[in-house]
Order: structure tokens, then C-alpha cells, then sequence
């Protein structure tokens, strides 16, 4: 349900009735969107617009249905488009993933036709560069989707209640993280605090890529992979840069302390309004 707004509000929107589509509030139900209701992508080249929760994506590409060693999942949300090199990403882990006969990856949620806020799940997603895949692999592609429709999501990856690392962990799991990590065109990956300290542990050698692994609430199903921002994307905000380090010291230890433990993410609090790049609003009309 959209907020009434105050009198000075509503006589700018008045003045600039295209303002109005720009902001956006959100509770763990997102309000309605115009983006959802988008089918295509627009035409020209692939442009990434904006942040990965503020933003875009021009002359998105469609992933595949399946490809050699993946197979895109929930595709009845209609959230498989992105930019080609995220495109491109899917299918280089896929195509290792066939190699080292690991079963099917199942690719999620990527982002709508032109991005955007999405109506539910996620408050990111928007720009084309992130991707949720699941650590669960599936043997079939026809398997995969049983999975996704007869459960509300594949095994969890840490013991119920607690940030300990469950019997679906393992070393196809943690190879798979691993294969999207050193991807240089992966910028970060969100994975549950319990996931990240069971790799912290688990990997001796070469642990540069343990730096990528940001720890987050959830995330113990699947890991969200968000790359860099591409080249020819002038308007594409990069995030803040990632701290030295492999993450596996006192800021991964702060995620298994009290006051850590016992903060969630409040469902239904509102996030603050936002105004959208008036480029992605460009893009949004586009015919």
C-alpha cells in the first residue's frame, strides 16, 4: 500500500508526473512496481544504470533456459535477464561445473527485462550484474525443477536455528563457491556467516578469494554473486571496496556474537524512499 504523501510532495509530483514512478517504498512486501510489468528488454546496447538496489539495465540478455552444466530455475518470475557478462559468468561456471561432473547448477533470480525494483524477494537485483545460485546440484534438468516447485527452497546449508554448517555441505558445494569466487568479474558474494566460517576453515593455500565472501543474514541455501561494474557502463555506481584481507578474523567473528545472533532483519520495516536515475526511467518507457 503506497504512503499518502505530504501536501509539498504532492504538488511536485503534480509538476513532474514522471518523478512520481521514482519513488519507491518498500517492507519486506514491496510495493507495487511498473519494472514487473515490463515483458522485454529495451533495445540498444547493454547499459548498466544506477546501484545494484537504485538502478537499471538497457539491452539486457535473456539466460538460456539451460546450457552445458546449468539450468535456470523459477522462470515463471520472469527474473533470468542481466547484462551479458553476467550472462557470461553463468556460463563459465556451468561449462566447469560439466567438466568436473557435479550435477546441474541451478541458477535463480537474475533481474526483470529492464531491471528495477522487483514486487517481492529482493530489494537488490535491479542493474543486471547480480545472480542467486543455489548450492544444492541437481542431476537433471527436470529434477531441478521439482525441486524449486515442491519445496520452498532446496536444503539449507547450516543446521536449523544455528550457524553451524550441516550435512548438505560439502566439497561440490564449497568447489562451486569457490569457481564463481576467483572469477575476476565477480565483485562479491553474499553467503551465511555459518557458510563463510565453515570455508574459513576448511581451505588451506591460496585464500585470496575468501576476501569475496561477504557475510549476510540468510543466504544459507543459495549464495548471491554480484560482479563489477563492466566497461561501456559509464552510469553504473560501483560499491564501496572491499576491505583487505580474507574476512575470516574479527569481522567474521562479530556474526556469531550476541548482538549479532539476536538481530534479524526486520520483516515489513520501511526502507526510506529513493529516487531513481532519471536514466532508468529512460529506459523504462522506452517503446
Amino acid at each position: 500500500m503506497t504512503r499518502a504523501l505530504p501536501y509539498p510532495a504532492r504538488m511536485l509530483f503534480a509538476a513532474i508526473p514522471t518523478l512520481y514512478a521514482c519513488l519507491l517504498w518498500s517492507g519486506h512486501t514491496q510495493a507495487a512496481t511498473p519494472w514487473a510489468e515490463v515483458m522485454n528488454p529495451s533495445h540498444g546496447p547493454a547499459q548498466v544504470i544506477g546501484t545494484p538496489a537504485n538502478g537499471c539495465v538497457g539491452g539486457a540478455d535473456a539466460l538460456p533456459e539451460s546450457g552445458p552444466g546449468y539450468v535456470s530455475v523459477r522462470r515463471a518470475r520472469h527474473r533470468f535477464f542481466g547484462h551479458p557478462q553476467l550472462l557470461r559468468l553463468v556460463d563459465q561456471v556451468g561449462q566447469t561445473a560439466a567438466r568436473r561432473h557435479l550435477g546441474l547448477v541451478m541458477i535463480g533470480d537474475l533481474s526483470q527485462p529492464r531491471g528495477g525494483q522487483m514486487p517481492s524477494s529482493h530489494h537488490s537485483h535491479q542493474n543486471g550484474l547480480d545472480v542467486d545460485i543455489w548450492f544444492t546440484l541437481a542431476p537433471t534438468a527436470e529434477a531441478a525443477r521439482r525441486l524449486m516447485d515442491d519445496r520452498p527452497d532446496p536444503p539449507s546449508m547450516v543446521l536449523p536455528g544455528s550457524l553451524e554448517s550441516s550435512g548438505a555441505w560439502g566439497e561440490p558445494q564449497r568447489f562451486l563457491l569457490e569457481t564463481v569466487a576467483r572469477n575476476p568479474a565477480v565483485d562479491r558474494i553474499f553467503v551465511n556467516p555459518g557458510i563463510k566460517r565453515a570455508v574459513c576453515n576448511e581451505v588451506t593455500g591460496d585464500r585470496s578469494w575468501l576476501r569475496k565472501l561477504r557475510p549476510w543474514w540468510g543466504h544459507d541455501s543459495h549464495f548471491h554473486v554480484r560482479i563489477r561494474c563492466p566497461a561501456g557502463s559509464p552510469r553504473c555506481e560501483p560499491q564501496t571496496p572491499l576491505p583487505a584481507g580474507d574476512g575470516c578474523g574479527p569481522e567474521l567473528a562479530w556474526w556469531f556474537k550476541p548482538e549479532a545472533t539476536g538481530k534479524t532483519k526486520k520483516k515489513g520495516e520501511p526502507r526510506p524512499a529513493v529516487v531513481v536515475p532519471a536514466a532508468c526511467m529512460a529506459v523504462l518507457h522506452e517503446r
